[in-house]
């Protein structure tokens, strides 16, 4: 197939379009590079890339000039603290840049596949999992704006006869993760000695996922999931993250002292689980197991100094004085 693939120099966008091409599919990447794109992640891949806006639909038809038999949508703003601080761009790119694509989609008949989030579902601390029928409770703007994003696919599936599915993930980790996440964060700073910014008492439990993992689910989907269908994908691992944060301390052999607990953000949902019955019945199962996967995606990050540390300067910097400054004195 030929493939646009959007936030395709993203974290999970990148590994996907390695796993198509090493498939065999030709992909054109579509990409604003803002603050979390990043070229290299790309490295070595043979692709088209084109820089542009999901939410500009000049950007889309340039991008879509040679036609594509299918179109997957990982660009998103994706930052729970920044959708607090600022949710305006999160609607634009979120809602009104899948609008401008499913309405790309359905001028070409070509296959549609929204990458979202188990966020949607909300806080389930009174226990269960969120299943694909459940009702969307989101929490945060940046849950919200998913949230409408994944109602404008249902409505033009039900509406224009779009060819579209949704699947929607939990926390995934992995290399080349953009350094404002939990691990990542965690991860790097113990590494530079810094302190591990915890929220809260960090009893927050997560379902971690391997990004490899999301990947092969996600392309499962693209090929073989029905229209107007969502899937859930997770790695039904869920942890808190105070221990995440304590073998990423061990891992890293920093000192214990660096975890720090600080005031917790708004609205901070307590856990997220997902039922995964549907996407196993396509025949997924997750095969990388937390227990493996967290220390190999710390050696990456101790190896790959050289991919990181450019990253937390500039930007990246002003953002984290911003977010925790107040919160660590």
């Amino acid at each position: 197939m030929r493939v646009l693939v959007t936030g395709g120099a993203g974290f999970i966008g990148s590994h996907f379009v390695r796993r198509l091409v090493a498939a065999g599919d030709e992909v054109i990447v579509l990409d604003k590079l803002t603050y979390s794109g990043n070229r290299t992640n790309l490295s070595g891949v043979e692709h088209e890339f084109c820089e542009g806006d999901i939410a500009e639909p000049g950007d889309v038809e340039r991008a879509l000039a040679d036609g594509c038999a299918a179109i997957v949508n990982f660009a998103a703003e994706t930052h729970v603290d920044r959708s607090i601080l600022g949710p305006h761009e999160f609607v634009r790119t979120d809602v009104l840049g899948t609008l401008v694509l499913l309405q790309a989609a359905q001028e070409r008949g070509a296959r549609f596949v929204q990458v979202s989030t188990d966020e949607v579902y909300g806080d389930l601390d009174g226990g269960g999992s969120a299943g694909e029928s459940d009702l969307l409770r989101p929490s945060s703007p940046y849950a919200a704006s998913k949230a409408g994003g994944d109602l404008q696919v249902l409505a033009a599936v039900r509406t224009y006869g779009v060819n579209a599915s949704i699947t929607r993930g939990s926390n995934t980790y992995g290399p080349n993760q953009y350094p404002e996440k939990l691990i990542p964060l965690f991860t790097t700073n113990a590494l530079d000695g810094e302190a591990l910014p915890l929220y809260g008492d960090g009893t927050q439990v997560r379902d971690w996922l391997h990004v490899e993992d999301h990947c092969a689910a996600i392309e499962l989907v693209l090929r073989t999931g029905d229209p107007g269908e969502i899937y859930n994908v997770g790695g039904g691992e869920e942890v808190e993250n105070r221990l995440i944060a304590a073998r990423i301390l061990e891992l890293t052999g920093a000192d214990p002292s660096l975890l720090r607990s600080v005031a917790d953000r708004p609205g901070h949902d307590r856990r997220y689980s997902l039922d995964t019955r549907k996407l196993r019945e396509l025949g997924w199962q997750p095969g990388r197991a937390l227990a493996g996967g967290l220390p190999e995606t710390v050696e990456w990050y101790r190896a790959n100094r050289a991919w990181w540390e450019p990253i937390k300067t500039g930007e990246y910097r002003a953002f984290y004085e911003r977010q925790y400054a107040e919160r660590l004195r």
